[in-house]
């Protein structure tokens, strides 16, 4: 039997995972590129969600997560970087998330943290911060789509593959689908 953290775990590595298929499928030159001209392109969110992962999770249950040393408007400065700087930055912050998480147990869930200034039960903290994540590595997946265009590798089940996909579903639980993701990459 799985525990509340351990699947909301599982949901953070799928979006990791999804994040990762997206960013695999895209030119070294795209990372800097978005969608418009004001909008963000995959190295902005990828420094705004390692930014906020670190600064939330470190030392999660003891400091308030806005940390002083973040410079949340320096996240959101357009940036040419290379797969290797953004893979790095990707990295950086999912680590002390994960980290916090493995830190964790179910009693936590009740416990109260603090996000500037504002106190928030561990699970709300936790809900919050997966929406985010998911919300970003949402932006992440279509703007590699639009970039790909034809060429795009779909990540869940593609159109047109929910009758065979339904026969033999094996990609429902987070942790699943992020190892599928994985074995494709």
């Amino acid at each position: 039997m799985s525990t509340i953290v351990e699947s909301i775990r599982a949901e953070y590595t799928r979006y990791k995972a999804l994040g990762e298929g997206a960013i695999a499928q895209v030119a070294d030159a795209q990372l800097g590129e978005s969608a418009g001209a004001n909008g963000n392109s995959i190295a902005t969110i990828v420094w705004h969600l390692s930014g906020n992962f670190a600064s939330r999770f470190t030392d999660f249950l003891t400091t308030d997560g806005e940390k002083p040393w973040r410079n949340r408007e320096e996240e959101f400065t357009r940036r040419v970087v290379s797969r290797d700087e953004l893979s790095q930055k990707w990295e950086q912050g999912w680590r002390v998330l994960l980290a916090a998480l493995d830190q964790l147990s179910d009693a936590d869930l009740t416990r109260s943290v603090i996000i500037r200034r504002q106190s928030h039960l561990v699970h709300e903290a936790l809900h919050r911060s997966l929406a985010h994540a998911a919300y970003h590595v949402g932006q992440i997946v279509l703007l590699a789509r639009v970039f790909q265009g034809e060429e795009w590798k779909y990540l869940s089940i593609p159109p047109g593959g929910s009758d065979a996909y339904n026969q033999t579903p094996t990609n429902e639980h987070g942790s699943a689908h992020a190892a599928a993701l994985r074995r494709k990459a």
